[in-house]
């Protein structure tokens, strides 16, 4: 595997590129959770289109770069400002217009040399990202450290940690779209939206009157004592996988289930379904113990017409149903109960569960810290590779992503990635973080559904 260490300028403050309005924005009640004060990590890699000429390529490149984000954020002001904690501890944003971290790099490496097909985990992480601090403290500190790394073969790796409070991945796919935008065109072609009263309780009552049912299992929680093996164990001694999963995998694994729902089911919904049960038998937990899906979805699109969330709203808009079984129940009933299961949780999301989840998030944050006890988080992230509009003209998106195993702030989430296999196919990766001996035991499971053995299930 490659090995680099890219030459870093000192890092710079970037502000606005001309003046922005100085006053104070409430968050949302769903940018404002405790889970959420964290800087999340994505990683974006960028090639020379094959065949195009490279006429309309600035002759520095970083410095077009920089720019480029002074300029976005003259539309995305309160990203050049820092968090503050207000009257009840909740967050607001003091829009002060004292700017991002920017750190511009070279390295003296091809694109091809971080693999190809080009997967997580990438080479030299560390030197495509630049040193936020504490990743965990995120009041009167920049929202953005940005870095660019120019390759030796023309092309460049994007890399930045945001303040997650601020946007969710949609959001700051947005905001790094509009300043690729910027960088060939005088406006974004998308407008931000603030209106973070969308998702604001209009309860100030507490306890809240009706708790969603989806947060009963974490309300009942609220501080009990964990007793997790994925909670206790140190980071040094887990491990992180990515598994790819290709058209002959997706394949392998709908051959468990009826045709009429292997015709209709999605890979997202059959691999959560999978990863769930495999992860739940690796973890050994008891067979009485209780364990909780944990699915986070874009509340924005189509299918969301409780909560009609603005085109151009950059806040975060994701709501995370839970559903909760006993592990016997989990591991003895059939894969087409469990995707079954997984999809009854995706479509509960009805207008009064999206307002209670509002309700019961505000109410949280007043609460002892949670206890995600014998929980999985699972997101889908594959529409970030979709690369739609992170096109220059004379370079092109070719891979990237969340590039963690697991949050900065938690060991329980998968992200489920777009990627190209060793073939050429569109595949999935899927992140996995677990202790040693049961990711030895996950994938003797999981070989298991794909066919690999002979042994029957």
């Amino acid at each position: 595997m490659v090995s680099f260490k890219a030459r870093r300028s000192e890092p710079q403050l970037v502000s606005p590129a001309r003046p922005t309005p100085r006053e104070t924005k409430p968050l949302s009640d769903i940018d404002d959770q405790r889970l959420l004060r964290y800087y999340e990590t994505v990683v974006g890699f960028f090639r020379t289109c094959p065949g195009r000429t490279d006429d309309r390529r600035p002759a520095d490149l970083k410095g077009a770069f920089k720019a480029a984000l002074a300029e976005a954020l003259v539309y995305y002001y309160p990203i050049a400002g820092r968090l503050r904690e207000d009257a009840g501890g909740k967050l607001v944003v003091d829009c002060t217009a004292e700017g991002v971290v920017f750190v511009e790099a070279d390295a003296d490496v091809r694109l091809q040399e971080f693999g190809e097909p080009l997967l997580p985990p990438y080479p030299c992480l560390d030197q495509l990202l630049c040193d936020p601090g504490d990743v965990k403290a995120v009041i009167g500190r920049p929202l953005l450290f940005m870095q660019v790394t120019e390759l030796k073969c023309g092309g460049f790796v994007l890399g930045f940690h945001m303040c997650h409070n601020i946007a969710d991945g949609f959001g700051m796919i947005q905001f790094m779209t509009s300043v690729t935008e910027l960088m060939v065109e005088a406006s974004p072609s998308i407008l931000p939206v603030w209106k973070r009263e969308l998702l604001t309780t209009a309860h100030n009552t507490s306890p809240i009157p009706y708790p969603n049912p989806a947060y009963k299992p974490l309300l009942d929680s609220l501080g009990s004592t964990s007793d997790d093996v994925m909670l206790s164990t140190p980071p040094d001694r887990m491990v992180a996988q990515y598994l790819v999963f290709g058209q002959r995998e997706v394949a392998a694994l709908r051959s468990h289930i009826p045709e009429h729902l292997a015709d209709s089911v999605t890979s997202f919904e059959l691999l959560t379904a999978v990863m769930w049960r495999c992860r739940t038998i690796a973890l050994g937990y008891e067979p009485s113990q209780r364990v909780r899906l944990m699915i986070t979805m874009n509340a924005r699109g189509r299918w969301n017409r409780h909560t009609l969330i603005p085109w151009g709203y950059y806040g975060n808009a994701h709501v995370s149903p839970i559903v909760e079984l006993t592990v016997d129940e989990l591991c003895r009933q059939a894969l087409a109960d469990t995707v079954e299961l997984v999809c009854e949780t995706k479509l509960s999301v009805t207008k009064e569960c999206l307002a209670s989840m509002v309700d019961t998030t505000a109410y949280i944050r007043q609460c002892p810290p949670l206890t995600m006890d014998r929980t999985y988080e699972v997101s889908d992230t594959r529409w970030i590779a979709a690369g739609k509009g992170l096109q220059l003209g004379w370079a092109e998106y070719v891979g990237g992503g969340i590039p963690l195993a697991g949050d900065l702030t938690s060991k329980l989430g998968s992200h489920h990635m777009r990627c190209q296999n060793e073939d050429g196919e569109d595949s999935t990766v899927v992140s996995l973080l677990l202790p040693r001996p049961a990711m030895e035991r996950f994938k003797k499971e999981m070989a298991v559904w794909l066919n690999k053995h002979d042994k029957n299930l």
